[in-house]
């Protein structure tokens, strides 16, 4: 299989795909996968903003967990004011006449799985990320979603950021110089993180569907904390680097050009919050990065997160000889560049980068569910409402999904076998001690 990173036809109209433009006057319906957090605080508030305007509906909700299924329906037909179907899961979603996409906000293990899923049944779909937690999901998926005609938008919402795009612009035209080190941190004090204790009470088997729930992963008896608290235990999700990682690491690909790190070394453990998690609560993973066949040049980046002293401020600072590109100020600076002083030394020349701010107006981030409609998260969704019309790719297609789970699934590996984590190209797998890394 080819390695990620080309995708015939990205960027104009192929023959199946032009087919499928929307006209104005057609109402383009989406049904909800999952009625989760995520999709009720932040997606689905974001889909308001734009969908009168692009002439969108929203129909139908799918959830395999009674309680929510039923407050979807609820809270779905009271914003929308018409009635939602309320889906037992997606064989029955799909099964809705003139259903045209789908918002996918499931657990992370499920984003590759339910991919596929709507790929099959012909439906556009918003991704939510991690896009896979396995090599063998990510590969599946990628797969499904190149031989379709189908509009794909993974959940990297910095994508549609005026201050990313132009950080973007600025190094890819070569004026910050070669990236020389990059350092992300994500550190927050919350004990609750990823947590439902209440939800957890209410949770029974007899109103979900655990067997669909495990999809392909092996079967354990029914768990409640592992169906509403997945984050907190692999092999639901990676926890850290599935979560928050998988934002900053993107833009390192986007960035660079680069498609996935050369390897990958990480440690930590849960030094604070001893409540029956299995994923770590510190993590510090470090990362080699170039091209593969040039060992010679490249740079390194560090990922730092702590879930137990922080104020979920994430940082991601891009560094070169001749200064630094801080995407926590939005601004360019020589700080640390190389001054005529130091150059004079060596008999060289000085290099400083420019001082000047990327956009006028700061686009923060925020990661949790419950903050709302936030400018990138709306604006990355209007982007895919968008496509879905004119059948263009959008800002985070697939192979973004695709190459920022390798990052995230090497890690993983080096997380969870103590081994430096390496990518074979050909067979498209995460290495670890000469072994294809297997959950």
């Amino acid at each position: 299989m080819a390695a990620a990173g080309t995708y015939i036809g990205a960027f104009g109209f192929s023959a199946k795909s032009y087919g499928n433009i929307f006209g104005a006057n057609d109402r383009v319906r989406i049904g909800a996968v999952g009625f989760s957090d995520r999709f009720r605080q932040t997606l689905f508030p974001c889909f308001l903003n734009h969908y009168k305007e692009l002439n969108f509906d929203l129909v139908a909700v799918s959830d395999i967990w009674k309680l929510r299924r039923e407050e979807g329906q609820a809270f779905l037909k009271n914003a929308m004011g018409h009635d939602i179907k309320a889906c037992l899961n997606n064989d029955e979603l799909y099964n809705i006449k003139d259903l045209d996409a789908v918002i996918i906000s499931t657990a992370d293990f499920q984003h590759a799985l339910h991919c596929i899923e709507a790929m099959k049944a012909k439906k556009d779909a918003y991704v939510e990320k991690p896009f896979a937690e396995t090599m063998d999901d990510n590969i599946a998926a990628l797969k499904a979603v190149r031989s379709s005609a189908q509009i794909v938008q993974i959940g990297s919402q910095r994508r549609s950021g005026g201050n990313y795009m132009a950080a973007a612009e600025f190094i890819q035209q070569g004026k910050f110089g070669p990236i020389t080190m990059v350092e992300l941190t994500w550190n927050v004090n919350q004990p609750g993180r990823w947590r439902r204790p209440a939800l957890v009470a209410k949770c029974k088997e007899e109103d979900t569907d655990w067997k669909r729930f495990l999809l392909n992963r092996p079967f354990e008896k029914w768990d409640a904390r592992k169906y509403l608290e997945y984050r907190l235990f692999w092999p639901y999700s990676s926890g850290m680097p599935g979560q928050w990682m998988s934002h900053q690491i993107d833009t390192v690909h986007w960035f660079s050009g680069l498609s996935h790190p050369r390897s990958v070394v990480a440690n930590g453990g849960i030094y604070m919050w001893k409540d029956g998690r299995k994923n770590w609560d510190t993590t510090l993973a470090v990362f080699d990065y170039g091209p593969p066949d040039d060992k010679s040049s490249g740079f390194q980046v560090s990922f730092a997160s702590r879930m137990h002293n922080g104020d979920e401020n994430p940082s991601e600072i891009y560094y070169s000889n001749g200064g630094e590109l801080n995407l926590i100020t939005n601004k360019v600076s020589p700080k640390g560049g190389l001054t005529e002083k130091l150059a004079a030394a060596m008999e060289m020349k000085a290099n400083l980068l420019p001082e000047f701010t990327l956009v006028d107006k700061t686009e923060k981030v925020i990661a949790s569910a419950n903050t709302g409609a936030d400018h990138l998260s709306s604006a990355h969704m209007r982007n895919w409402m968008e496509c879905i019309r004119s059948r263009k790719q959008p800002n985070a297609p697939v192979e973004a999904g695709y190459n920022h789970s390798i990052a995230c699934i090497m890690t993983n590996a080096a997380v969870r076998t103590g081994y430096k984590a390496t990518f074979n190209e050909k067979t498209q797998q995460v290495m670890v001690n000469g072994k294809v890394f297997k959950y």
